[in-house]
């Protein structure tokens, strides 16, 4: 009995992501294949741009019953004659400075056949994850390499940085099931717990990046009921 209940639920998510899918702006009718096997969905296809594949994996995540998303999207580029690698390039350096938030100053941005790749150091991991949002809605991108490192100016007090994650996720998302720890280093965060939705797991992730003194965020999360 309990087989037959996995597949009439997963028969129902795949239902509800075509419809995401259909219903996103950003996409095109029927270009991403959609299949599901105990809350898994696999996204497959073609798509012109990291972009629009990146649209289609949140699409997918904020279907409910979703457990985890499988992208094995596919990038081609039109045919048709477009943006070269130098292109690219010198438009992903104006897109890091246009945003104030970044410094664009301390990064550098390598591109070979549509691949973008980030190096340099900022000093929150916050800027990190925008930088790499920036670049990614560049046509043309084929994906992105994220070598940023996080190296914060002052030393962290590995604790104290726990007990404000801990505080700012309870104050914003009242996350009580989700417990946050820090590694031995002190300025690795540790995330575990269940969350209700991708779109709450994704919050969680945004708050433990904005704390001052994180380097690396280790998501542990689980997306249940």
């Amino acid at each position: 009995m309990s087989a037959v209940v996995v597949v009439r639920d997963d028969e129902r998510i795949q239902r509800d992501v075509l419809a995401e899918l259909a219903w996103d702006p950003q996409l095109q009718p029927n270009e991403i294949g959609v299949a599901v096997d105990q809350g898994v969905v696999t996204l497959s296809g073609y798509v012109d741009g990291v972009a629009r594949g990146w649209a289609a994996v949140r699409s997918a995540r904020r279907v409910r019953g979703v457990r985890a998303v499988a992208d094995t999207i596919e990038v081609r580029l039109p045919g048709a004659p477009g943006r070269t690698d130098a292109d690219l390039a010198l438009a992903a350096s104006r897109a890091l400075e246009w945003d104030s938030f970044v410094p664009a100053e301390r990064l550098d941005v390598t591109v070979a056949n549509g691949w973008l790749m980030l190096r340099g150091e900022v000093e929150f991991g916050w800027q990190r994850r925008a930088a790499e949002g920036e670049v990614r809605r560049l046509d043309g991108v084929r994906g992105i390499t994220n070598l940023i490192e996080v190296r914060p100016s002052t030393p962290t007090d590995g604790e104290r940085l726990r007990q404000d994650v801990q505080r700012a996720l309870a104050r914003t998302l009242g996350a009580e099931r989700v417990t946050v720890d820090v590694d031995v280093d002190g300025e690795t965060l540790v995330l575990s717990g269940v969350v209700r939705s991708w779109w709450e797991r994704d919050q969680v992730e945004r708050v433990a990046w904005s704390a001052p003194g994180v380097r690396v965020v280790h998501d542990q999360l689980l997306v249940g009921g």
